[in-house]
């Protein structure tokens, strides 16, 4: 734009061009002073140049020079005028970040910068190859001031879930849509994580694989047990002695093979139990046999405790009256006057301590029998 002044005064005299206003800054005033002879004229040239921002704001936008006389510097002089600034669109998209990771979802957010000088109304849309993912993006729409940006959340949800194995990529693109401009895309990628790592699978798999195995061993090799239980003798005077006991004891000190029947009846002895009642004689037979085990006659009211204690849990009766003793130990003092108990298997199939006064023995402990270890 070209500026045309003339000195009407009577003395030669120089002008100082100052640009003002907002578009001062990009304003230039070629030559920047001047000097004329009195009723001479000159021109000088403005030129405006604005930036590619959003500061040029699109539109008129008024301005002015000041013109500063050097020989009367009170008589300013400003004329206006308007330049008009032509609109431009300039955006720019990034991903925060680029790359999220997740099982069931990721949450990347969109920033969109408006560079233009001019507002920009704009749609979001998210898309992939295979039509993988589903989008929910809050907000859908944007307005962005020239300067200005907006932020866009996404939630990306992967329509199948992977259970197992590696983890996958899925690359994915939001686009952002203008009326009347091509649409600017930006890519991400998505990280699907399996919901299982691959280690634990691993580690599910060996354990399942194992815990099969146990069972196939188990069910091949189970121990077969043979239960060696008798009937009671109807009366004490039976000859023949009551069968041994099995099953596994909870737990016995020893567990030695059940010794064979006695294919006589045992000579008969003195017992330290059952006052007032005589025993017949194959019951009163009380020794260690070859077995290791004292056999004994008891009397029939016998009772077998957890421990060696009449306080302790009691674990069972002993309703036959000849039995075999396993070992004996020290204990609580027993109505017999001494702390010898011994150890058995009951009639419930459950291992006790028996106080010596319940046996027929002669001398506590009986000789030849081991002490409980």
């Amino acid at each position: 734009m070209r500026l045309r002044l003339r000195n009407t005064g009577d003395v030669v005299d120089e002008y100082r061009f100052t640009p003002v206003g907002e578009v001062a800054p990009w304003t230039t005033v070629e030559p920047p002073t001047l000097r004329l002879y009195p009723g001479t004229t000159g021109t000088v040239t403005l030129t405006f140049a604005p930036p590619r921002t959003p500061d040029a704001t699109a539109g008129p936008n008024p301005y002015g020079v000041k013109i500063t006389p050097t020989e009367h510097p009170e008589a300013i002089t400003v004329p206006e005028g308007n330049v008009t600034i032509t609109p431009f669109s300039e955006i720019r998209a990034e991903l925060v970040p680029p790359t999220v990771r997740g099982r069931w979802r990721g949450r990347p957010r969109l920033a969109v910068d408006n560079l233009g000088n001019v507002k920009v109304t704009a749609s979001i849309t998210g898309s992939d190859n295979g039509d993988q993912l589903a989008y929910d993006l809050t907000p859908a729409n944007v307005q962005i001031e020239p300067g200005r940006a907006a932020f866009v959340k996404a939630v990306l949800r992967p329509r199948d879930i992977i259970w197992f194995g590696s983890k996958e990529d899925r690359p994915y693109t939001l686009g952002i849509r203008r009326s009347g401009s091509p649409s600017l895309d930006v890519d991400g990628t998505y990280v699907q994580q399996s919901f299982l790592p691959r280690w634990l699978a691993t580690l599910l798999s060996l354990l399942l694989a194992l815990a099969i195995t146990f069972l196939m061993l188990w069910f091949a090799y189970r121990p077969q047990v043979r239960s060696l239980a008798q009937e009671k003798p109807e009366s004490p005077a039976a000859s023949a002695l009551p069968a041994e006991k099995s099953a596994t004891p909870t737990p016995p000190p020893l567990e030695p093979e059940p010794p064979q029947e006695p294919s006589a009846a045992p000579e008969s002895g003195a017992g330290s139990g059952g006052e007032g009642q005589e025993e017949p004689e194959a019951q009163t037979e009380c020794d260690v046999r070859d077995d290791g085990r004292l056999w004994c006659a008891n009397a029939d009211d016998a009772i077998g405790y957890q421990e060696r204690s009449y306080d302790s849990e009691v674990r069972g009766p002993l309703v036959t009256t000849f039995s075999w003793f396993e070992c004996w130990g020290h204990g609580e003092q027993t109505e017999g006057g001494n702390d010898i108990w011994y150890w058995t298997r009951l009639d419930n199939e459950e291992w006790g301590n028996v106080p010596s006064d319940k046996l027929n023995t002669e001398q506590d402990p009986a000789p030849g029998l081991q002490e409980c270890k």
